[in-house]
């Protein structure tokens, strides 16, 4: 069966050079057995005909929001609900804005505010405009709502100059297209929360406290995750990592910012994974202005930082718990111990110091289960890691019953390794 088998897309076609990529990339979504409807921007028009995407459609082109024919029936939120998913290929810097600022003053714009459905744009513009600061906030802004963000590539642009800006490759856009609509995954229905990255603990306006973490193998697990079928919700702390596609991020800065995310996104998760690191002292009194080095020695005084992890596990609608437990020795016996305390279903442990784990690529993890199991992942490429534990939390998840958020019992005395 074709990996799009059934899958109905809406194709929002803006008007920018690479258009004429756009037919191509209809007729790889149509081998995949997608049903395809192209709704194109006045712009779009200027460079490729209706007619074209009608022939490799079979559809008639939608391209006016005050089409009497079309609108007679409310056409746009028709086609917004009929969507699986609505990519929109090329999506201009124009275009980009104004999706960020939540316009509605076209077809095309109309649509995206209403749908309930998938979106995915694939960039194309020149360089300089795809680098400008106000291009990257656009961006940013819609992958942190969830949109899946496919490309630029790099290469020689039609302006003559080379750099990152152009849209990808119609075979390429089709296989991603495929991987965010594919096959139904184990974590299918499933709406999983994790955290990932360091925290930073501010002591005056230009210092923290914080660590090593890169967030490499939180993202990685979200990026399983979303592949697996799951609704994935990311509350990062700060670092420089783009947001996996189709996951919705939420950045946060310190552990308060961090427990507050949480606590705010939990109602209805299925699934919590605890990858981030996060500080477990910060100031207790923090300063409005620059400390001043005047003296041999600086005294601070570290307070305790929120357990956002127990305080899941403690939420009365309960998720199934997963903890991450980085520890420099007797990593079983910790690992169990951090188990039991926190009442998890799941820990995945893993050694660090002397140059491992932490901003690195490749990671292994003991994977420690309430039920006394253990199952060791890797050691290998933390994207590989990731997926592997990602099955294993299905199979665990579907096992406890999967579905709604329940309450679940203390577990008994503490195991040692």
């Amino acid at each position: 069966m074709a990996s799009l088998s059934g899958k109905k897309i809406v194709l929002g076609v803006t008007g920018g050079i690479a258009a004429y990529k756009s037919p191509d990339l209809v007729r790889r979504l149509r081998e995949q057995g997608a049903e395809v409807q192209v709704v194109m921007t006045a712009g779009a028009r200027q460079f490729v005909t209706p007619i074209t995407f009608q022939a490799v459609s079979g559809r008639e082109v939608r391209d006016d929001l005050w089409d009497p024919a079309g609108e007679a029936a409310m056409g746009h939120i028709e086609l917004a609900r009929w969507a699986d998913l609505v990519l929109v290929a090329p999506a201009t810097a124009d275009f980009i804005a104004r999706l960020a600022s939540g316009r509605a003053d076209d077809l095309l714009a109309t649509l995206l505010l209403a749908t309930e459905s998938r979106v995915a744009v694939a960039p194309a513009m020149n360089r300089v405009m795809w680098a400008h600061p106000a291009t990257q906030a656009n961006v940013a802004l819609l992958r942190e709502r969830g949109l899946a963000v496919l490309g630029p590539g790099a290469g020689e642009q039609a302006c003559g100059e080379t750099g990152e800006g152009r849209m990808l490759e119609p075979t390429e856009i089709a296989t991603r297209v495929a991987a965010l609509l594919g096959p139904e995954g184990p974590l299918k229905g499933c709406r999983l929360l994790i955290t990932a990255g360091p925290t930073r603990e501010r002591i005056d306006p230009v210092r923290f406290i914080s660590n090593r973490s890169s967030g490499k193998m939180g993202f990685a697990v979200a990026a399983a995750a979303r592949a697996a079928g799951a609704d994935v919700v990311l509350v990062a702390g700060p670092v420089s990592l783009a947001t996996p596609d189709g996951v919705r991020r939420v950045d946060v800065e310190s552990a308060a910012d961090m427990h507050e995310a949480v606590m705010r996104e939990l109602p209805g998760t299925h699934v919590y994974v605890s990858t981030a690191a996060v500080a477990d002292y910060r100031p207790a009194k923090p300063v409005d202005r620059k400390i001043k080095k005047t003296e041999s020695a600086l005294d601070l005084d570290l307070e305790r930082t929120v357990d956002i992890l127990a305080a899941v596990s403690a939420h009365p609608q309960r998720p199934f718990v997963v903890g991450f437990a980085a520890e420099t020795h007797d990593v079983e016996m910790h690992a169990r111990q951090k188990l039991v305390k926190k009442n998890l279903d799941l820990i995945a442990a893993n050694e660090v110091g002397d140059d491992k784990v932490f901003e690195k690529d490749d990671n292994a993890l003991m994977v420690l289960a309430r039920d006394g199991g253990r199952q060791d992942i890797g050691p290998g490429p933390k994207t590989l890691i990731a997926r592997d534990l990602v099955a294993l939390i299905a199979q665990r998840w579907r096992a406890a019953g999967g579905g709604a958020p329940r309450v679940v019992p203390q577990v008994g005395a503490v195991v040692r390794g």
